[in-house]
């Protein structure tokens, strides 16, 4: 399995950016996807992950950021609206095979792309 994230780039507080990640190598619809980032001096955290049961979000992001997914091509979405500047940080997008019934919010998973920078200006 490969993760390719992109769209990431510089917005202004209150802006929006749309992350993509393309899967490559196995079955898509029998992964759970999820999207974490990693600010600067900061550990990597969780921002929203999806699976065939549940779409979580963390509490940080939660009415702004909408997680989606086309089985069909292979990719995964991250719709960023209302930015704040602590939202600036390396987004990395991951994958798991493991499918439970709720979403895994920590880092396990068994694939990791190699991370798409987003920075807001204040």
């Amino acid at each position: 399995v490969q993760l390719q994230a992109s769209g990431g780039g510089l917005a202004q507080t209150g802006g929006s950016l749309r992350l993509s990640c393309a899967f490559s190598g196995r079955t898509f619809s029998n992964y759970a996807m999820g999207w974490f980032r990693q600010a600067p001096g900061k550990e990597r955290e969780f921002v929203a992950g999806m699976n065939n049961y549940a779409t979580s979000y963390a509490d940080s992001v939660k009415g702004r950021f909408t997680m989606s997914r086309d089985n069909a091509k292979k990719a995964t979405y991250l719709q960023m609206n209302s930015l704040r500047p602590e939202d600036t940080a390396v987004y990395y997008c991951a994958a798991t095979w493991e499918m439970r019934v709720t979403v895994i919010t920590t880092m396990e998973y068994d694939y990791w792309g190699q991370g798409t920078l987003v920075t807001v200006s204040s």
